[in-house]
């Protein structure tokens, strides 16, 4: 999970920017700009390209890389893929709690379509609903040419930022 709200002011999860909660492009280019990328978000290429606090959702980006990411036929691994997947729903909670939340996955089911290949993977990751003690999400990963690669769901147990500072 990408460790850029942490320290973050707060926001409500249902303001807007007129109320003193951080806009989508806020939201967007903190991302961009963290220097405290998680390692596996680093591992897996993660960049973030979009977010939408109305629809719940972010779409995200992955740079596959053949040396760290290849089962022995040559295709990602189903478990980075899921991995990606994770990234994005557990993303897509943050950006739903107005960056004042995180939501550690409590389950998640993962359907393969075909196999992904080294390179871009676009990732779309949304709050399906967003509840005080659960969050049901979802995720789509699409390669290259915008075909389905895999799909998810998860459910997730969102958890304010100040309950993990030490």
């Amino acid at each position: 999970m990408t460790d850029v709200a942490a320290s973050q002011p707060k926001a409500e999860p249902s303001g807007g920017p007129e109320d003193g909660a951080l806009s989508d492009e806020a939201i967007l280019q903190r991302f961009l700009r963290s220097k405290n990328q998680p390692t596996g978000s680093q591992t897996l290429g993660f960049r973030m390209v979009a977010v939408s606090q109305a629809d719940k959702s972010v779409e995200v980006e992955f740079d596959a890389k053949a040396e760290l990411l290849l089962n022995p036929m040559k295709q990602i691994q189903g478990g980075y893929l899921c991995a990606m997947l994770d990234e994005a729903m557990s993303v897509a909670c943050m950006v739903a709690s107005g960056m004042t939340a995180v939501a550690p996955t409590l389950e998640m089911k993962t359907s393969f379509f075909r196999p992904g290949m080294p390179g871009k993977i676009k990732a779309i990751g949304r709050v399906v609903r967003w509840g005080r003690q659960v969050a049901f999400t979802e995720g789509e990963l699409f390669d290259d040419q915008g075909r389905t690669l895999a799909r998810a769901t998860g459910t997730a147990m969102p958890t304010p930022f100040a309950n993990y500072k030490k």
